[in-house]
């Protein structure tokens, strides 16, 4: 079966890199991340699909196989990669660390509208701002956020692959899949539709609002308190949470309380405060700095 032609249905609704490019996939062997890894080859990339094994279940080494075997019937290149988080607070953000840093900055991921629709409902109830609500942005990384988990579903059908499942992605402790599991089916009973193309319309507004006043915002200077207090509110918030990001190499979004507590710095309140993910901003002579307030966790590789 000639790839393209099978994958010929979905291809115009993803955003894969134009030409023969270099393309790492994450590929954990769930539905979502074989999709993407068919539609990438099937969109011309070289593609290197990589398992990242976190050893949180018994049988995870088995899964690489089934990845690489894949990976290989369509001409994909394959990695695999061992890496260790222990138990404990915050699990499932230390795990996306682990598996970012092994996949690298640019590698694409096999997020879906799906995924776009409960990222933007975490970020609400996480009070993450009109950033937040943007959810993820679409692109080379997220070529597939045009698609739903049943089109994921239908790929590997006209591939005849049988994907994985995880089991913890029914684990209520992770807040996705409370949200996956529990709130989107109650809005879409509520509203007596499929709300997740509203919200994903939604996420794209706001990240047009955003781009607006992230363009103001990219002026200032972040770090000079006298310029963030002079500037309009959501315009020194976003050059807030920009900043905040870049220097914490963190892609997700600042929450409001973050930002709250670091205008309380700028305007004299108080001379630091903690903000999210266990970093201290401080200020000395109008000039704002941040500093890691807690030691750094992360997974080690093999």
């Amino acid at each position: 079966m000639e790839i393209r032609h099978a994958m010929s249905a979905w291809l115009p609704n993803t955003t894969f890199p134009a030409g023969s490019q270099p393309l790492r996939c994450g590929v954990s062997g769930g539905a979502d991340s074989l999709a993407l890894m068919a539609l990438a080859v099937a969109a011309g990339c070289e593609v290197t699909a990589v398992h990242v094994d976190h050893r949180q279940r018994p049988g995870s080494a088995n899964e690489a196989h089934l990845v690489e075997t894949y990976a290989r019937s369509i001409g994909a290149a394959f990695e695999s990669h061992r890496v260790d988080v222990e138990s404990g607070s915050n699990l499932e953000a230390r795990m996306r660390t682990a598996r970012y840093g092994v996949l690298g900055p640019h590698a694409a991921t096999g997020h879906t509208a799906d995924d776009q629709a409960e990222t933007m409902l975490i970020n609400l109830v996480r009070g993450s701002g009109l950033v937040g609500l943007g959810a993820m942005e679409p692109g080379p990384r997220r070529p597939i956020l045009g698609l739903r988990r049943s089109d994921t579903e239908a790929v590997c059908a006209a591939l005849d692959w049988e994907p994985l499942v995880d089991a913890s992605n029914a684990d209520p402790a992770f807040v996705r899949n409370r949200m996956r599991h529990e709130v989107l089916p109650l809005l879409n009973e509520v509203a007596g539709r499929d709300v997740v193309p509203l919200l994903v319309r939604s996420t794209a507004h706001a990240r047009e609002v955003a781009g607006v006043i992230a363009a103001q915002a990219a002026v200032l200077d972040p770090t000079d308190a006298k310029q963030l207090a002079a500037a309009p509110r959501p315009v020194a918030a976003i050059a807030v949470q920009r900043w905040i990001q870049t220097e914490t190499g963190t892609d997700h979004p600042v929450d409001a309380a973050s930002v709250q507590r670091v205008f309380d710095v700028v305007h004299g309140n108080v001379i630091a405060a903690e903000v999210t993910g266990g970093w201290r901003v401080a200020r000395s002579q109008q000039r704002l700095s941040i500093s890691a307030s807690v030691p750094r966790e992360s997974g080690s590789v093999s």
